[in-house]
């Protein structure tokens, strides 16, 4: 059994906490806000007991509030992301409401004035409703505009802001909003949708880094990276050839999807392209995917466009080889099945269950899988799990000691096995609307009553724990846990 490491966390280093603008902020349509496709998924009563996020937690109106927490949680840094239909209603710069540009004025300014560092996430999921409707993600037209829409945010808010993500978990962007459709927009079509998002959102991430780089970073001295998500993948038998194969399929069309054009070759992996194809041959009456080609100057564009890895991670994998047959999506085209161990604690999600060494060996796979050619360091950018409505309020014990084996496997990465980590990203701030779940699911560190119009935020044991982490930068001081 490994053994929990009692030492400290290198000098310097990051600890988070984070949010996403459209679970949190509310004012749906406040000073011009554009609507966006999780404002129109919730008016359709997509969500959980037909909730939407028209007032959220109201963060809109209480920065102080936030800021308040976050100084007596005792994070050096907070991550959250910017509203694309905030700043440009429609998606364009035409339309800019200077009153949602000051919004995030007023909070990056409050957080350095209380010695938090802002940390930026471009785009979290909330796309312009306008843009959606000329085709999203789908549309390779969406490329310049977000080029556009990051040109604005660095410049506005650039000289304050020195961490940017382009996207955080675009899988999910891909997979759910395009694929299965249970996220806004709701697009079910994994043969072809799926797949060209997920190509517009590498040449949109490319295309905002480059723009950085050609005319902020001199004078901002800013990074610029992307906030990937992954889950670990084992081999439920070890022992066969084929098992173990499956897991690497699974980690290279969850992770590799995105990262390998990034920090490898500027293309998709062999894997991905070598599978689709297989299945292409092997379904000749219907076509599982479509994976698109990057053109030369395109792959040349995309390679090394980051500062550093962002790694969303909350859980692990057992994968086993099966046949997918025809069926379009990574399980059927990919030709592999998922399990759960047994002895890893669940948790109030359904596909979240607890399994602290799954980061540790991730963290190791990314450092020897992704950061040769492209040598940069590691940002978890996301870590969680959340609790029941109506459970055990404040008491979260099952949530402490998810995050005290999460963050001790981080610092064994670190410590024993050289890995460049150097921040750790708690989600979430507080609780939020959790997309299909509503706010049934609860993933913050402060409690947030929805019952009440004012929305007062109450930290949670999980709070006082991660502040206890954060004072003493890590576990070399006994404290409760």
């Amino acid at each position: 059994i490994d053994t929990f490491l009692k030492e400290s966390f290198p000098p310097g280093f990051q600890w988070a906490t984070s949010t996403e603008s459209f679970k949190v902020e509310g004012g749906w349509k406040a000073d011009g806000k554009g609507e966006t496709i999780w404002d129109r998924f919730g008016h359709e009563h997509q969500a959980f007991e037909n909730q939407t996020i028209d007032l959220a937690c109201d963060s809109y109106n209480k920065v102080d509030y936030d800021v308040y927490i976050l100084r007596g949680l005792k994070v050096n840094t907070y991550q959250f992301s910017i509203s694309w239909a905030r700043i440009f209603p429609s998606g364009h710069r035409g339309s800019l409401s200077e009153k949602g540009a000051l919004y995030y004025d007023k909070l990056i300014n409050a957080l350095i004035e209380s010695g938090i560092q802002p940390v930026v996430t471009l785009y979290h999921w909330d796309l312009p409703q306008e843009l959606q409707d000329a085709g999203g993600w789908t549309n390779p037209s969406i490329v310049e505009a977000f080029k556009d829409y990051a040109d604005f945010c660095f410049s506005r808010f650039g000289d304050r802001v020195k961490t940017w993500n382009t996207f955080s978990s675009p899988w999910v962007v891909s997979h759910a909003g395009y694929g299965t459709g249970e996220h806004a927009p709701g697009i079910k079509d994994y043969v072809v949708s799926s797949y060209q998002v997920t190509h517009n959102m590498l040449k949109s991430h490319a295309e905002a880094w480059h723009v950085y780089n050609d005319n902020y970073r001199k004078t901002q001295g800013g990074k610029v990276g992307i906030a990937l998500n992954s889950d670990w993948a084992e081999p439920k038998n070890p022992a066969l050839p084929e098992d173990v194969a499956a897991a690497d399929r699974y980690l290279q069309f969850m992770l590799g999807w995105f990262a390998h054009p990034i920090f490898v070759d500027g293309d998709y992996p062999a894997e991905l392209k070598t599978q689709i194809e297989l299945k292409r041959n092997k379904c000749p009456s219907s076509e599982p995917a479509r994976l698109p080609v990057f053109t030369p100057s395109e792959s040349k564009r995309i390679l090394g466009t980051a500062d550093f890895f962002g790694l969303n991670h909350y859980t692990s994998r057992l994968v086993s080889n099966i046949d997918g047959g025809c069926t379009p999506g990574p399980q059927g085209v990919g030709d592999f099945q998922e399990s759960v161990d047994p002895s890893w604690s669940s948790t109030a999600s359904d596909w979240i269950f607890s399994a602290p060494s799954g980061l540790r060996m991730l963290l190791r796979y990314i450092s020897k899988q992704y950061l040769n050619v492209v040598n940069v360091p590691i940002y978890i950018t996301g870590n969680g799990m959340p609790t029941e409505y109506g459970g055990d309020t404040f008491n979260d014990t099952s949530r402490i000691e998810y995050m005290r084996g999460y963050i001790n496997e981080a610092l064994k990465a670190i410590l024993t096995d050289g890995v460049n980590v150097q921040r750790f990203t708690v989600q979430s701030l507080m609780d939020g609307f959790e997309g299909k779940q509503g706010y049934s699911e609860r993933f913050g560190l402060h409690y947030v009553d929805f019952e009440n119009p004012e929305r007062p935020r109450t930290p949670k044991q999980s709070a006082y724990f991660y502040s206890q982490v954060i004072e003493q930068n890590g576990f070399a001081v006994h404290f409760y846990c």
